[in-house]
Parts: C-alpha cells; sequence; structure tokens
C-alpha cells in the first residue's frame, strides 16, 4: 500500500506527538530527539514531525511512500519520460536508509521513497554537500530539490 506523506515542522515535539497520537489514535512508528514518525491507518497517511521551534512555514515537505525499490524506479522512470527530472538522493536521511527521489513542483517539491531499514542517525542527503551548516536533510520546501533529503 502507498500512502501520503505529510511533513510538519512544530515548535515542541512532545506537545506534537501528544496531540497527533491523540487525534489519530496510534503512537509514533518511530521516536527520536527533535523528530517523530506516524504510520496511519486510517486514513492511509505517514505523518512525520521536525520539531523546529523558528521554523518560517509549518509544512516542511510533501512524499508518498510506496512499498519496494523498485516502485521508486518506475516512478523515477515515469517522472523523467513526464520531464519533471526527478533526483535521486538515495541514502540514510531521516533515521532511516531509503531509496528515494524528489520532483520539483510549481508549489513545492515532493519525494517518493520506501524505507529499507531503520538507522540510529538522522542522516544527510546523498547528493547535499556539506558546507559546515546545519544538515540540508528535510529542509523546508522552498528549498531546491537538491538540497534536501527525506
Amino acid at each position: 500500500m502507498s500512502r501520503v506523506q505529510l511533513a510538519l515542522n512544530v515548535p515542541d515535539i512532545h506537545q506534537a506527538v501528544d496531540f497527533y497520537s491523540k487525534l489519530f489514535a496510534t503512537e509514533p512508528a518511530k521516536r527520536r530527539p527533535g523528530y517523530a514518525n506516524f504510520a496511519i491507518a486510517d486514513p492511509p497517511l505517514k505523518l512525520v514531525l521536525f520539531e523546529k521551534a523558528d521554523a518560517d512555514a509549518r509544512l516542511n515537505h510533501l512524499g508518498v511512500e510506496v512499498i519496494s525499490s523498485d516502485e521508486v524506479l518506475a516512478h523515477q522512470a515515469r517522472l523523467t519520460g513526464e520531464g519533471l527530472a526527478p533526483v535521486d538522493e538515495s541514502g540514510t536521511c531521516c533515521f532511516a536508509k531509503q531509496d528515494k527521489v524528489w520532483v520539483d513542483g510549481p508549489d513545492g517539491a515532493w519525494e517518493i521513497y520506501t524505507v529499507l531499514e531503520d538507522s540510529d542517525t538522522f542522516g544527510a542527503s546523498s547528493t547535499h554537500v556539506d558546507d559546515g551548516g546545519d544538515s540540508a536533510c528535510c529542509a523546508s520546501s522552498a528549498e531546491p530539490v537538491a538540497t534536501r533529503c527525506c
């Protein structure tokens, strides 16, 4: 089953986890400092929370979680055929090893990904060169596709 992903910036991760646990009647599937994600069955939704008290926007990014790497590759080929130039950013991000592509839309980027395995580290974009600043992983949706992951 595929599901839409909604990634939000939240000012207080504990308060947000408490609220969304009650709203969707489920506990987080993964919880790390400043990060949580929910795999919600009904409605089918992957809800990802990033603690960013000073974020300019509530929306971090949107995505679609798929079942397999083959599905990611099929979407990448389809999007390329449509002239949308998806960017492969497979690697470790958001405490998981993932196969993933990003594609820019008129109102922000979308990711299509599958989780291969959990990771103890947050990770970074496979295409991002670390400039010594904060990790670009899961940055605001206003940034170019090649500077984000997860």
